[in-house]
């Protein structure tokens, strides 16, 4: 049975229609990859699905014992919140209940007895009095101290904790939209690995083609209000995509054709209208609002850059550099040399220092210790993943043109107009404030000014985030065909390897090496990564190359042989000690969950909430100090 069904769906923003007639099944367990072009109406769908966007027409079925969780693309504020708190935020509803039925249980008069009943019956239906167990299950599973505030995390953990509230609620159905936006390479890995192992369904879109290809055992494709469906990963997608192209050019021919024949008919004369000719007539017009209603497929991207003059052979050369800030180094001892036409990847986990060395190649900041020699006829453009370079309030025209009606590429003047039309921008969109873009669309504008520029060397701060496959694929395209030096900083993994010739990679403790090709060269070649310890209480959460999925898990013989004997035998009793725990928590449970229990006397009701209560902390206890012991 399905979880999901949509027959016929219809949505439209104006006169701008997103959604044609769609049809979608999604069946339990299924890993879909949603994907389609910037603007085509992939986050309307996942909105609909989730109750936020209502049809135009058609219609929408979900099973009504479908539980759908989200994973929004948005990180989680930097707030003062427990981490226990934002996963648990997942089942507010259960939240809000437990607490008013404490509050309750304070109370002896009738009224607050009965209200505790229907609340009792209501916690009943939905497991909410195994909501610790729950919270707990997760936050050992994602490897989080519940105990840590979110402001102490870097972004990648408050995506940890976003995901634990997702998790936490047990959904059948997991929707993600752009799930790596801003994370790192590992943090990129871990999650992945999580979405391998998540038993219900997954509906996501991501511009990151590595993730789609490992991920999706099958492809929707949004293209001109319809959905595809494509069986397999995103390769399989990808050589099936283009048959079908093909075979829609050739369908598309023959009717231009066959229509051309027509007019050509219906122009004879009398004897096209004769009675008889009728049946031909209607079809012709029939025809004629095909060919009217047909929806012509976007048009690609199409740009170029605007190359300076050549810089020096030697763009720069840095000899035994080092960074520190406080006692904090960030870069230590760095030996290499960065030559005119060198593509180079910068890989490394967020806050590991790639910003810093940037800033020593450009000049902006001067090492601690060691020696850089810079290159000469350097004419630097920059890609700010934080868009900086744009102002929200001018059109996207003053972005680019900076009053100028036409500018020059490679010799050749472009009116702005015709300029930004390869970027995929209308004339009206063209006009449109910065603010009222999406996020590709702002990345596109980015690009736009970008290449605007006459450089020879490319500076790109994470450019792929938000763009579309398409636009993707053509600007690795524009890269490759670059003369210039290219200095890219990027979590995509497929871009880097399309791209790169060489890395710069961050290995920890200021250590940065260099490798010979793209992100999978630097797999083979680099040293065997450390395995990550679990967050321990009160420590702060560092990156980690695989997080562990249960507490037997992390239980690794070289971690057993740094506990001493008698922390050794406590871990050792921990599993035992739990298990009885548990179950005597469970028979508390039972026993309050009997509908008699709350017409005994009021001290006895009273004293065994209150164990239960303390059990409950017991458990908590326990789970904290396994956690705690198999950090060390």
């Amino acid at each position: 049975m399905p979880l999901i069904r949509l027959d016929k769906a219809s949505v439209a923003f104006g006169s701008r229609p997103l959604l044609t007639d769609a049809d979608l099944i999604i069946e339990p367990g299924e890993r879909i990859g949603l994907v389609g072009l910037n603007g085509a109406g992939k986050s309307t769908l996942m909105k609909v699905i989730n109750g936020q966007v209502h049809l135009d027409g058609g219609e929408l079925w979900i099973d009504p014992a479908c539980r759908i969780a989200e994973l929004p693309q948005a990180l989680p504020a930097a707030d003062e919140r427990k981490v226990w708190d934002v996963v648990a935020s997942g089942l507010q509803d259960v939240v809000q209940m437990r607490a008013a039925y404490d509050e309750l249980a304070t109370r002896t008069d009738a009224k607050a007895m009965a209200e505790m009943e229907r609340l009792q019956h209501r916690l009943e239906a939905v497991d909410g009095w195994h909501l610790e167990q729950k919270v707990e299950r997760v936050l050992t599973k994602l490897n989080l101290n519940g105990d840590v505030s979110m402001a102490s995390l870097s972004g990648g953990w408050r995506r940890r904790a976003a995901l634990g509230a997702a998790l936490v609620q047990n959904p059948d159905l997991l929707l993600l939209d752009e799930p790596t936006n801003h994370l790192d390479i590992e943090t990129i890995e871990w999650l992945e690995q999580q979405l391998m192992e998540f038993r219900g369904g997954l509906l996501f879109v991501s511009h990151d083609r590595a993730l789609v290809d490992h991920l999706s055992t099958r492809i929707i494709e949004l293209d001109r209000g319809r959905l595809t469906s494509f069986t397999g990963n995103y390769t399989s997608y990808t050589e099936q995509k283009q048959i079908l192209l093909e075979q829609e050019e050739k369908h598309n021919a023959l009717f231009d054709k066959r229509l051309a024949q027509e007019e050509v008919w219906i122009r004879q004369g009398i004897k096209a209208r004769r009675t008889r000719n009728e049946g031909r007539v209607r079809a012709l017009k029939a025809m004629r609002n095909e060919r009217s209603e047909r929806l012509n497929r976007q048009g690609k991207a199409s740009f170029n850059l605007e190359e300076a003059q050549k810089s020096g052979k030697l763009v720069a050369e840095l000899e035994n550099v080092s960074v520190s800030f406080g006692e904090h180094q960030v870069i230590r001892s760095l030996t290499g040399a960065i030559q005119r036409g060198d593509r180079i990847g910068l890989i490394g986990p967020n806050g590991a220092g790639k910003s810093t060395l940037l800033k020593l190649i450009l000049g902006e900041l001067e090492p601690t210790s060691g020696k850089i020699n810079r290159g000469t006829k350097l004419e630097v453009a920059y890609f700010d993943q934080l868009r900086g370079q744009l102002d929200p309030e001018k059109t996207v025209i003053d972005n680019i043109s900076e009053g100028r009606e036409s500018i020059e590429i490679n010799g050749n003047r472009r009116h702005i107009i015709g300029y930004l039309q390869d970027f995929l921008f209308s004339p009206d969109r063209a006009r449109t404030p910065v603010k009222a873009l999406s996020g590709g669309e702002c990345n596109r504008v980015l690009l736009a000014r970008l290449f605007s520029q006459p450089a020879n060397l490319l500076v790109l701060d994470e450019p792929t985030n938000d763009l579309d496959v398409e636009t993707l694929e053509l600007l690795e395209e524009i890269l490759l065909d670059y003369k210039g030096t290219v200095l890219l900083v990027s979590h995509d993994r497929a871009f880097l390897d399309n791209v790169v010739t060489s890395t710069f990679a961050f290995e920890g403790d200021g250590v940065v090496a260099s490798y010979v090709g793209g992100y999978q060269d630097w797999l083979r070649q680099r040293p065997e990564p450390q395995k990550a310890k679990a967050v321990g209480k009160g420590e702060a959460p560092k990156a980690e190359v695989k997080a562990q999925t249960k507490p037997e898990a992390v239980a690794t013989e070289q971690k057993k042989a740094k506990l001493s004997y008698k922390l050794q035998r406590e871990l050792e009793q921990l599993p035992a000690l739990l298990e009885a725990a548990e179950a005597e928590l469970a028979a508390l449970q039972e026993e309050t969950a009997n509908p008699d229990f709350y017409s005994k006397e009021h001290s006895y009701v009273t004293e065994r909430l209150a164990a239960m209560a303390a059990q409950e902390k017991a458990v908590e206890d326990l789970m904290e100090r396994w956690v705690e012991l198999e950090a060390m």
